[in-house]
């Protein structure tokens, strides 16, 4: 399928690592003019030699000034993909102040700032454009010592609805991605006890993980206009967690 990306400029947050650097790769295997977004300028020098011509951008992006700095003059972007997130577990009863606070400034206050910027870029132009945001089946669902981070998608999970509702008169198209756990490695690490694994396993009908690349795929479609009639959906990648 072809799905016409190729002259396209695509920013990408969190591209250091997992699924925003697969979505970096894919998207420059694509033809896309990337930007790509990130914390560790280590990771960004190795995403250069991987897919020369990408621009890097290193900040971080719970620091509001910072990143109203870094991504000001960016440049025109048709194409945005908020996957940037931290994910800090911790018992209901033990979440702290700078969990909670650090846990919204990334996974649900830079998207909304990111948006607005590159939204408002487009407008501007005049030019059409779609948004990505990369949420979670946590969202959704409760699951044990997640509670910060199931309440930051679970509101991203609606940010995406309503930036949709906002933002379709100016043709600026805005869904969510919601995996379940991916084998990034993170994920490996995160799920490498084979209890743990098994309590979420029995969860999923496909009785698996997902990979990378399954979340790139609906990312991909999400971009491009093959989905010209998808707006403010939720689309979760999790081999059927849900259904459960």
């Amino acid at each position: 399928m072809e799905l016409g990306l190729a002259g396209r400029r695509a920013l990408v947050t969190g591209a250091g690592k997992g699924i925003g650097r697969g979505t970096v790769q894919a998207l420059h295997a694509a033809g896309a003019r990337v930007v790509a977004v990130s914390r560790t300028q280590a990771d960004l020098d190795s995403l250069v030699r991987e897919c020369p011509g990408i621009d890097p951008v290193c900040v971080d992006l719970s620091d509001w000034e910072a990143t109203e700095q870094a991504l000001s003059n960016v440049g025109p972007v048709d194409l945005l993909v908020n996957n940037a997130a931290v994910a800090l577990l911790q018992p209901f009863l033990e979440v702290t102040k700078e969990a909670f606070d650090r846990s919204f400034e990334v996974n649900l206050r830079a998207v909304l700032q990111v948006s607005q910027i590159v939204a408002r870029g487009l407008i501007a132009r005049g030019a059409p454009g779609a948004i990505v945001n990369i949420s979670s089946q946590a969202s959704q669902r409760a699951i044990t010592n997640h509670s910060v981070y199931c309440s930051t998608k679970g509101a991203l999970d609606m940010l995406t609805k309503v930036m949709a509702l906002e933002l379709g008169p100016h043709k600026i198209r805005v869904n969510a991605v919601n995996p379940t756990v991916v084998m990034t490695p993170m994920g490996r690490a995160n799920w490498l006890d084979p209890q743990k694994a098994k309590t979420m396993l029995d969860r999923i009908p496909l009785g698996k993980f997902a990979e990378v690349e399954h979340v790139v795929d609906a990312i991909l479609f999400l971009l491009s206009d093959r989905s010209g009639m998808t707006t403010g959906s939720i689309v979760p990648v999790d081999g059927g967690f849900w259904a459960t």
